[in-house]
């Protein structure tokens, strides 16, 4: 993409030894990664508090910006799971689900042993809605739009898998005892009614080096993250007991993980 307010070149970074993924489009950098008149720019615009872009706000212009997708990115969406799909699913220990509903929206982490989610044809899986804080943001969303995405991770695994489709909320006794832990059914079960599949390319987990040992962060150390405690007690202006709230949650999801 090349224009006098524009970034002219654009590149995906691959550690050494990997080659791009075949639908990877790849293309060269200038030195740093920008040319000299393009970084001016963006210095000048920074200084000044000039803007140098413009908006995007019609899908030909989005279109002409960025070219005809890869080939191989349309031919793998597909409207059913194929058994290796399936088989995805079933080692995935881990799924991000989208919902849109009158409240906005939502994006939540939905986690069990692999095989959280069940497939019961290659239009419909099965999600058991596990304990949580009774918030609801999925569910209320579903109630008011049955529109669902879904993301499906595996550890250790760059590629991805994307579901969309049409959710509803199943209450069903027996339904909920075949997904038990334990003693312990779900709520419901999310029922979802597949509309395309896709496989997701890995350039995301390999910028990010999301499994990378050297990449994982801790609460302690030198730079630690935040805990939730310490996030509440921002919050509230020092009024939550961060340490105490923090020293015993450990205790608390363990009573409460089913």
């Amino acid at each position: 993409v090349s224009g006098s307010n524009t970034l002219r070149a654009w590149s995906w970074w691959f550690p050494a030894g990997v080659s791009p993924p075949p639908d990877c489009l790849c293309l060269p950098l200038t030195a740093g990664g920008r040319d000299a008149a393009t970084v001016g720019e963006m210095s000048d615009a920074a200084a000044t508090g000039r803007r140098t872009d413009t908006v995007i706000d019609t899908i030909e212009q989005l279109e002409a910006l960025y070219g005809d997708p890869v080939p191989t990115a349309i031919t793998k969406e597909v409207d059913r799971l194929v058994p290796l799909h399936r088989r995805f699913i079933e080692m995935s220990p881990f799924v991000v689900v989208s919902t849109s509903g009158e409240g906005g929206l939502d994006c939540s982490p939905r986690g069990d042993p692999a095989g959280l989610v069940t497939v019961i044809d290659d239009r419909t899986l099965h999600l058991p809605d596990r304990r949580g804080n009774n918030r609801l943001d999925t569910l209320r969303n579903i109630v008011s739009d049955p529109r669902i995405g879904l993301l499906f991770l595996i550890p250790g695994i760059g590629v991805t898998l994307r579901v969309n489709g049409r959710a509803r909320l199943l209450v069903d006794d027996e339904l909920r005892q075949r997904y038990a832990m334990g003693d312990k059914p779900p709520t419901l079960v999310i029922e979802i009614a597949i509309d395309t599949v896709y496989t997701q390319c890995p350039k995301a987990l390999i910028r990010s080096r999301l499994w990378s040992d050297d990449a994982r962060r801790s609460h302690d150390g030198s730079d630690p993250v935040p805990t939730v405690g310490q996030i509440m007690e921002q919050i509230t202006n020092g009024e939550f007991d961060a340490d105490e709230y923090d020293r015993t949650y450990p205790q608390r999801v363990a009573d409460t993980i089913y």
